[in-house]
């Protein structure tokens, strides 16, 4: 499982022009589910994600988590996460589960957010042509694999 994390001011998702989701302060997720990916990988891409200390403290270093700041989630399936791009021009998605994997495993990983006590978890459309907006916060990007933490 692959999670690109934005710390966010704000961020919201937006399909056909209505709102399907929006938060404020926190971190904005996009997650790619990959061939072999299990709930495993999504509960512990979650843990990792709630307790993530990117937020800076009075002290102004990265200390807390979003767990510590009450902070919220904008959750983003994003298959092209799975991307090979290692030949040619055109990226191949062969590595990206399928749909009727993938979308139960994103509905876990929000699910596991929620157990580990994030708050307010919101969602894009699975599989939906969607308009993401953020203010990012920092700016802190920060790429997650699941895969590397098994090495």
């Amino acid at each position: 499982m692959k999670a690109v994390f934005q710390r966010v001011y704000d961020a919201k998702v937006e399909v056909e022009g209505r709102t399907v989701g929006a938060i404020g302060k926190g971190a904005l997720v996009l997650l790619g589910v990959v061939d072999g990916d299990t709930a495993a990988e999504a509960a512990l891409m979650a843990q990792k994600i709630a307790n993530l200390r990117v937020f800076t403290d009075d002290a102004d270093k990265m200390n807390l988590s979003l767990l510590d700041i009450g902070g919220e989630v904008l959750s983003v399936s994003n298959f092209t996460l799975a991307a090979n791009c290692s030949h040619g021009r055109r990226p191949e998605f062969f590595k990206a589960a399928r749909p009727d994997v993938a979308e139960p495993l994103y509905e876990q990983f929000m699910a596991e957010l929620r157990k580990a006590g994030v708050v307010n978890v919101q969602a894009g459309e699975f599989g939906a042509d969607m308009t993401v907006s953020m203010r990012g916060e920092g700016p802190v990007t920060i790429i997650l694999d699941t895969e590397d933490w098994k090495k």
